[in-house]
């Protein structure tokens, strides 16, 4: 299923991209103080995408705490806070992710959240790859499909000269999901984290320029860092990354903000030098 967003009204292709490094605690009320603290030091601009990281509002309280704050979509406290947010700073701000009603009463959505400028709930998309996986860390393995239950869409949200391809975290090993946004005319990519220490020092600057190499896109990749409640440690170096794959900005290991403002027609030039769709031939020609 493939669903995007109707609202649609900046239209100048420069955008500001910004992305906030967090390190999120189990209480929301410090994490969103945190969040309020850094969104005003941003610069202002008439377009504006601000991208949060995975689990920006409840992280490291274990799966019982993301549980307790699940609310259906466009209800509960932590999304009305993300939408005052929103519309008080007026920009477009997309909540990393958060815990939204599932089916399945002992699982979850991990729900990545478009709100715009008036508040309102533009887009959502649930988290389709769950990382069950083993990490050389203090944790040493995960199960996120224990708790969170997995989605079933693909969220391009178009507002404008942006059209914003929607992932969370894990989804970034996964190319086919880039690439079919990139086909709906995705021209950046949002992939809000919370990535382990080890496997980002690993592979999350190589994932997330490939990402950008191949779709010809911008990308935007806000991470969670240091170390958290629970003792997890996470890798922190939030990037913004151009569509040639240049690296544009760069958070490091320390809570904070980068900013840049950008060009959505560099996608469009670049794809025309370079018509990478064009000349892919598994697309249609070549079969098993």
């Amino acid at each position: 299923m493939i669903a995007a967003s109707p609202y649609s009204e900046p239209n100048d292709s420069r955008w500001r991209l910004s992305a906030l490094q967090l390190n999120s605690q189990p209480d929301p009320a410090s994490n969103f103080a945190q969040v309020a603290a850094l969104l005003a030091t941003l610069p202002k601009a008439q377009q504006h995408l601000v991208v949060l990281p995975e689990c920006f509002a409840v992280f490291g309280g274990g799966e019982q705490l993301q549980r307790q704050f699940q609310a259906p979509l466009g209800e509960g406290l932590l999304q009305q806070q993300a939408a005052a947010l929103a519309k008080a700073h007026q920009l477009y701000l997309l909540a990393g992710s958060m815990p939204t009603s599932s089916p399945d009463p002992q699982r979850f959505y991990a729900s990545s959240l478009l709100f715009g400028p008036d508040g309102r709930l533009l887009a959502d998309y649930q988290k389709l790859h769950l990382f069950d996986v083993a990490v050389a860390d203090s944790t040493g393995s995960y199960r996120e499909s224990a708790s969170t239950m997995p989605g079933n869409k693909v969220t391009l949200s178009q507002q404008g000269s942006l059209k914003l391809g929607m992932t969370i975290c894990y989804d970034v090993r996964f190319a086919g999901l880039a690439q079919q946004l990139a086909a709906l005319g995705m021209n950046v990519l949002a992939v809000p984290s919370a990535f382990t220490r080890p496997t980002g020092a690993a592979h999350w600057h190589t994932l997330l320029r490939a990402r950008a190499i191949e779709n010809q896109c911008f990308v935007i990749a806000p991470g969670q860092t240091g170390v958290h409640a629970n003792g997890r440690e996470t890798y922190g170096h939030s990037l913004i990354i151009d569509p040639w794959g240049e690296v544009l900005a760069d958070a490091g290991s320390e809570v904070g903000v980068i900013s840049v403002e950008v060009d959505l027609t560099d996608c469009q030039q670049l794809a025309q030098k370079m018509p990478v769709k064009l000349h892919n031939r598994f697309n249609s020609e070549l079969k098993p």
